[in-house]
């Protein structure tokens, strides 16, 4: 499929590439959510001669391929764009970016693109502090799939998050498969699998399975270390997680409080990244059952929290709950997702009477169109 669409990102980068003095711009994300799409997009526009390298290409790279293909772009002339996608493929790719880059500072522009956020980011802060600006690329929103493939919201809570996965949706089977097989397997086996230590693969692969069922929940590490077909302690559970949430398919939110040893010390409360992944895990009639269809829901809300600057957590205390608590630039926001499952509708009250200062914000399926197409802007109207 052609994807027309562009994406956010692409007019940001452009921006920055053409201001004076770029750093190296670094862009990270899951796979097949559009990186080299929007990369392609911009290089074919682009005012100057540019050179794009994909590390995923090769059986063997090392640092000379790199050096090889920095050579290329300044043959190029002054100005030329440096493109290299899926640069952790790179052995030592930061060490040799940052000499590059020092001996010839601003001679070249530079982007480069990866798919494993646990290794991207080691490399920038071990080699290129200062040097470099980081970009995060997440699924595709719920506007975005309606202004590119004419999504209303049932389809994107059943379907939603990786474009590439449109023209497969009449036939489930084959939908999951593609999900499964060239999302999902390529992220473990190629960007987990292969540059971490992981003992037991398939209680890896088990564990994904089980996080997927929880969208939204707030779950112990030792309910979920029970569940595995193992023994171990939470650490592994932890551990796990972490993997998961540096390639971008499960993200832990940590629970709010205004003593920073209860937070890190919380259970946590799963976000699967988007609704494709809990479908998959949970097959094609979830929207079927109204509790189902209401975490799921929750989870399309906390999945665009999470793609927002700033912190996102949960709050509970005893039976009182808030779903979400977003906190960016001095302002707190207490979000409570109307769902159509069954809750207490007393967690809002009982937070804004230990946190007065924040705003109480309502979300339900009448006004999340408008929060999706621009969330920063719906929670200041409503500040």
């Amino acid at each position: 499929m052609t994807i027309l669409y562009e994406r956010n990102f692409v007019k940001q980068l452009e921006k920055r590439l053409t201001g004076e003095q770029p750093l190296i711009q670094v862009l990270v994300g899951p796979r097949q959510v559009g990186k080299t799409t929007g990369m392609r997009q911009l290089l074919a526009r682009y005012p100057k001669n540019t050179h794009f390298a994909n590390a995923d290409d090769l059986l063997v790279t090392d640092r000379t391929w790199l050096l090889e293909q920095w050579q290329k772009a300044r043959l190029m002339g002054a100005g030329a764009l440096l493109v290299i996608d899926e640069i952790q493929k790179v052995p030592n790719w930061s060490e040799t970016l940052k000499s590059l880059w020092d001996k010839n500072p601003g001679e070249i522009s530079v982007v480069v693109l990866g798919s494993s956020s646990l290794q991207i980011q080691t490399g920038l802060t071990e080699s290129l502090a200062g040097r470099f600006e980081l970009t995060r690329i997440y699924h595709w929103t719920f506007t975005e799939l309606k202004n590119a493939f004419g999504y209303d919201l049932d389809r994107y809570l059943l379907y939603g998050g990786y474009p590439g996965s449109v023209s497969y949706e009449e036939d489930y089977d084959r939908w999951y498969g593609y999900l499964k097989d060239s999302i999902v397997e390529a992220v473990i086996g190629k960007d987990i699998l292969l540059n971490r230590t992981v003992r037991n693969p398939a209680l890896f692969r088990q564990a994904f399975e089980i996080l997927c069922r929880y969208p939204a929940q707030e779950i112990s590490y030792t309910k979920l270390l029970g569940q595995l077909q193992d023994k171990g302690n939470t650490d592994l559970i932890k551990y796990y997680i972490e993997l998961y949430a540096g390639a971008f398919l499960i993200h832990p939110l940590e629970k709010y409080s205004a003593k920073g040893w209860l937070t890190r010390s919380s259970s946590p409360k799963i976000i699967v990244s988007c609704p494709a992944l809990y479908t998959m895990t949970e097959g094609p009639r979830v929207l079927d059952d109204p509790e189902r269809r209401g975490r799921v829901f929750e989870l399309a809300v906390g999945a665009q929290l999470l793609q927002l600057p700033g912190e996102l957590f949960y709050w509970r205390e005893n039976n009182a709950e808030v779903d979400f608590i977003y906190r960016y630039q001095g302002r707190l926001y207490a979000i409570e997702v109307k769902s159509g499952r069954r809750k207490s509708a007393k967690g809002l009250e009982a937070f804004m009477k230990q946190f007065p200062d924040a705003s109480p914000i309502i979300l339900d399926m009448n006004n999340f169109t408008l929060f999706s197409e621009n969330p920063i802007k719906f929670l200041a109207t409503l500040n």
